[in-house]
């Protein structure tokens, strides 16, 4: 996976999965949502959960992110737009008046089964992660 490797679902075996799509690489809302997710890494991994964030950018783009930020987990570079297009989050947004297509900020929970246990759409950096997390304690305490 690190460096220009193939995530496969088969890697995420026996954890839960947090795989979460936001727009840009370095942006500010970006950054802050992925260090969001850095600095709660030690408690998703205490939940058995692993943590993926997707773009359309570069993989260039995503070690130079994830080496500034020091981001524990993986940044899949998704620029044919696959898995963007396979969990729908790809939306026409304005952009200085123009009309674009581009990725609206989105969090999906698969459980351990491999099974889409919450999705949150037109995410809100602010109080996401925390809301994520509550999600999967309450994942894990039905699991037992």
């Amino acid at each position: 996976m690190t460096g220009g490797g193939t995530f496969k679902s088969a890697d995420t075996r026996g954890a839960n999965l947090v795989i979460y799509f936001y727009p840009k690489d370095s942006t500010p809302g970006c950054t802050r949502e992925g260090q969001d997710f850095r600095d709660n890494y030690s408690k998703f991994r205490r939940n058995k959960t692993l943590v993926v964030g997707v773009s359309r950018d570069s993989i260039a783009s995503h070690e130079k992110f994830k080496a500034k930020q020091d981001f524990p987990f993986e940044l899949l570079s998704d620029a044919d737009e696959t898995l963007c297009r396979l969990f729908d989050v790809i939306r026409e947004k304005n952009m200085y008046g123009r009309k674009v297509l581009g990725i609206e900020r989105s969090t999906f929970l698969i459980d351990a089964a491999g099974k889409l246990h919450r999705e949150w759409r037109k995410v809100k950096v602010d109080g996401h992660v925390d809301e994520v997390l509550e999600a999967i304690r309450e994942l894990n305490r039905g699991s037992h």
